[in-house]
């Protein structure tokens, strides 16, 4: 329990077994009280705790205040994760919501007991035909802390077609669709903070020289008639408004050329008088260009959203003779521009440890898929397979992923609900996917049960008993199909006998010049579901060595493939150790490693900016090894699902150090940022 004093309390209004305690020893514990367990211990304030408090729409976003000066949000929903399941796999009410007497009882699942959850139900009851969608998003929007998942179930409504006229009254204050970007952002003052934002010093660059001559002979020069020579001398003079008022009486032609020569000198200088000039020009990408260098995402989308409605003009006398089309061409031009300025603006966010927002960026242009990838790769895997269920088709190979992940992470929770409930919601996720025998295998192999119990779960997922399995899979290898011998070795009572018929095939493809990463890795992913306590028996010592080895090479070229850059070297050098330690038969030399982690490191530094010595290039043969690294990592086949992952705030500071990374050896952080506030998930993954 704490070592000092106890200063805050709460009791959490849903779930009425959770009591939440803060206290001068600086940590902040939660406890089951049915049994007095401390499910979780939270390390991250650097003074004494003071208070604690509950927000009122969302009992599962808590605030916690501190004598270190800082009031943090803090998530409980990783401790009802089977709650939130249950919801998705579309369970009754009973398995939901129930009375205090129920979900007080010893070892009983969470239920909530709360008001909140009883208005969401009384309001899902009034509603006709099928509601499960506006279910999802009300249970969603109660389980997620602020942060912008109500913004994105606004989003969602309006790309499912629902009347502009249903909006609530502060969609835009967020981030909008683009086809209301700028019929609402007038009436957003929010919002209008963020539209161009003119120079609070005037026209012109400052000061200008006052050399008398010089003034004198550009006013002879427009005495004379010679107003081409009178703009460029008050150019020189610094006097830029003198020299375009005038600068039509030359052609509209020079006049355009000289507010581009004045916009070019206002960008180098970054001077905001830059966008009354690109405005007036029509020179809508040298604009984005300008607010995107500056870091001002919102900026650039709206401007490019102003050009996609035609607000924002080209100049004809810009567009070249012939082009007769250049209208629909600069549309088309603008639309690019858009995606693309919402692209960046969504990574900005993302990499701010934002992914609800960032997804909110792709859903506001209808980019569904990377919409859903952020969500994936931001944890946020819950609220993925809530929106991908009312998005439909259009992300059901997102949401199955999904699916697949939060199942995934299922079968690996052990606190405050027994592993056979948790063993069962895992198969309900999976049920959720069409082709899910794969999965469902997966599950089975690696749930830890006795026979009776993994035979009861075969059933429930359609798969034949463990014997039934054995004989499968021995009629199966004699057929020579090794990927099926190993999925029924892997369901019997010996899934190890499936290890030498794995590694085997697995090496005679690394012996091979044609193999590729997705010709071996769903073979080493299917034998890392083996469960430990048979990898550890002594007939598998040799073995499993070869496996560690073989799935950390693989493990490097995946996170080659999707750009997890900071433990490519680790994972290399992981492999090279047991490959010095381990008496074993692989193809794989350690001098091979080193050749391709060296061509890797040389390759790609050339994609980096940096503001150190230039890198030396890469070598013909380290471009060659590379090469044949490429062929054989492809692409990742869900697009969007690349670089480094962000979880919700995870770029904040924190005063714990008790989370290190077995990997790169930094403390692992996991926390989200919300304006003044900050928010970290109660248990971590």
């Amino acid at each position: 329990g704490h070592t000092a004093p106890v200063r805050g309390l709460m009791w959490n209004p849903e779930i009425p077994y959770l009591l939440i305690s803060g206290s001068w020893d600086y940590t902040i514990r939660v406890w089951d009280t049915r049994d007095g367990t401390c499910l979780d211990t939270v390390y991250d304030h650097g003074a004494d705790v003071y208070g604690l408090t509950c927000h009122p729409s969302r009992p599962f976003t808590m605030a916690s205040c501190s004598r270190d000066s800082t009031v943090r949000l803090w998530s409980l929903t990783p401790l009802i994760n089977p709650l939130q399941i249950n919801i998705l796999a579309d369970k009754g009410w009973d398995e939901i919501i129930g009375n205090t007497d129920r979900a007080v009882e010893s070892g009983a699942p969470p239920l909530l007991c709360g008001k909140v959850s009883r208005d969401i139900k009384q309001e899902v009851e009034k509603l006709t035909g099928n509601p499960r969608g506006k279910k999802l998003r009300w249970f969603s929007e109660c389980f997620s802390p602020p942060g912008g998942s109500k913004n994105l179930w606004d989003l969602v409504a309006v790309i499912k077609g629902q009347d502009d006229s249903l909006l609530p009254q502060n969609y835009c204050k967020g981030i909008m669709h683009i086809k209301h970007l700028i019929r609402f952002r007038t009436v957003s003052e929010a919002q209008e903070l963020t539209t161009v934002k003119m120079s609070k010093f005037g026209g012109g660059i400052g000061a200008p020289s006052k050399e008398e001559r010089l003034k004198e002979a550009a006013e002879i020069h427009l005495r004379l008639g010679q107003i081409q020579r009178y703009c460029e001398l008050m150019v020189e003079l610094g006097e830029w408004d003198k020299a375009l008022s005038v600068a039509p009486g030359v052609s509209m032609k020079y006049w355009r050329k000289l507010m581009q020569r004045r916009a070019d000198q206002l960008i180098q200088e970054e001077n905001d008088d830059v966008i009354p000039y690109c405005i007036a020009i029509g020179d809508v990408k040298k604009l984005v260009s300008f607010f995107t260098s500056r870091g001002q995402l919102k900026e650039a989308l709206l401007v490019a959203q102003a050009a996609c409605e035609g607000n924002i003009q080209m100049s004809p006398l810009s567009t070249t003779s012939g082009s007769s089309n250049s209208g629909g061409n600069n549309t088309d031009d603008y639309n690019e521009l858009l995606h693309k300025v919402s692209k960046e603006l969504a990574e900005w966010y993302f990499q701010d440890g934002h992914a609800v927002l960032a997804a909110c960026c792709h859903l506001a242009v209808e980019n569904i898929e990377l919409a859903m990838a952020n969500l994936i790769r931001g944890n946020e895997l819950e609220l993925a397979v809530s929106v991908g269920t009312v998005l439909g088709e259009s992300a059901a190979q997102a949401t199955h992923y999904a699916l697949e992940l939060l199942a995934r992470k299922c079968m690996t929770v052990t606190t405050c609900f027994p592993s056979l409930g948790y063993r069962n919601l895992a198969a309900d996720l999976l049920m959720m996917i069409p082709d899910n025998k794969l999965q469902l295998i997966k599950l089975c192999a690696f749930y830890p049960g006795c026979v009776a119990e993994i035979n009861d779960l075969h059933e429930k997922c359609n798969l034949p008993d463990v014997e039934e399995c054995m004989r499968l899979a021995e009629t199966i290898q004699a057929d020579g199909d090794v990927f099926e011998t190993i999925k029924y070795y892997l369901l019997s009572t010996e899934p190890e006998k499936a290890l030498p018929i794995g590694i085997q095939y697995v090496k005679e493809q690394l012996c091979g010049s044609d193999w590729t990463l997705d010709s071996v890795c769903p073979y080493l992913d299917l034998l890392s579901y083996i469960r430990t306590e048979r990898l550890v028996l002594h007939k598998c010592s040799e073995l499993r060595n070869e496996l560690l080895i073989l799935c950390g090479y693989i493990g490097a070229l995946l996170a080659i493939r999707r750009q997890y850059n900071s433990i490519v070297p680790a994972l290399y050098e992981y492999t090279s150790q047991l490959l010095k330690r381990r008496e074993v038969s692989v193809p794989l030399k350690i001098e091979q490693l080193s050749e391709e982690l060296d061509a890797w490191r040389a390759c790609t530094q050339l994609n980096k900016p940096t503001d150190e010595l230039p890198c030396t290039p890469p070598s013909e043969s380290q471009r060659t090894v590379y090469s044949v690294l490429v062929s054989r990592i492809q692409e990742e086949p869900l697009k969007g699902l690349v670089g480094p992952d962000y979880v919700t705030g995870s770029n904040l500071p924190s005063h714990s150090a008790v989370h290190i990374s077995c990997l790169t050896g930094l403390r692992i952080q996991v926390w989200f940022h919300q304006q003044l506030s900050t928010t970290q998930p109660l248990t971590h993954f």
